[in-house]
């Protein structure tokens, strides 16, 4: 059977070090490179080296940061899995890594077996969220992000859809002509209805269901 093939981004040396000897003790995975930072990751593909099959991406990184690095690959790779890697639990920072394409998110501190899962979930489905982040972290019952038999109005489906973008609410409510008021409504009915309570929550409900791709 074929390995996951697997690189590291990371610019803090001990802890790249450390995850590469405990991701390499796992028998399904090989990591075929460690990198520092975002900028090394772009060389790395501009010379046309082996393409990973997942790659795990640190967010706080000189020169060129998670962020840019992953949305650099959405742009340019759009077929590589990016799981983020962060101390960072930050609505903002989850919600930019998502809209850079990042197909997970885990906190440095979870558990091997988590990350073991993590990377294994990426590569066969094509994405992964701890319950630590959507749930305990954001405030985001995920009980409804499993429901699939949801039926949304073509309004709500239109504010969830901006709702996964950079816009603030006051600019949804401007692009969809309507006041303020009524965004906020259809905001509490979804939230509602999807048994979410922040916007991490519809996010990710998005994603699964596959109504955006991010």
């Amino acid at each position: 059977m074929k390995k996951i093939d697997v690189i590291i981004v990371d610019d803090h040396m001990l802890f790249s070090q450390a995850l590469n000897s405990l991701v390499s003790k796992f028998d399904e995975f090989n990591v075929i490179k460690v990198l520092n930072d975002g900028a090394e990751v772009v060389d790395y593909f501009k010379n046309n080296n082996p393409e990973p099959d997942v790659i795990l991406m640190d967010i706080q990184m000189p020169i060129m940061n998670g962020i840019e690095a992953a949305n650099w690959l959405k742009n340019n790779r759009p077929t590589m899995k990016v799981i983020a890697l962060s101390m960072e639990c930050e609505e903002e920072t989850i919600l930019a890594m998502l809209r850079a394409g990042a197909k997970g998110y885990l906190l440095k501190d979870i558990h091997p077996s988590v990350l073991k899962h993590a990377i294994n979930e990426v590569h066969t489905n094509g994405f992964y969220y701890t319950e630590n982040v959507t749930s305990t972290l954001l405030n985001a019952n995920t009980l409804g992000l499993n429901k699939s038999n949801i039926v949304l109005k073509d309004r709500e489906l239109e504010f969830l859809k901006l709702t996964c973008s950079e816009l603030t609410y006051k600019q949804i409510a401007e692009k969809m002509f309507l006041s303020p008021k009524t965004v906020e409504n259809y905001r509490e009915a979804l939230f509602e209805k999807l048994e979410a309570k922040t916007r991490i929550g519809l996010v990710l409900y998005a994603i699964k269901q596959k109504i955006v791709i991010l």
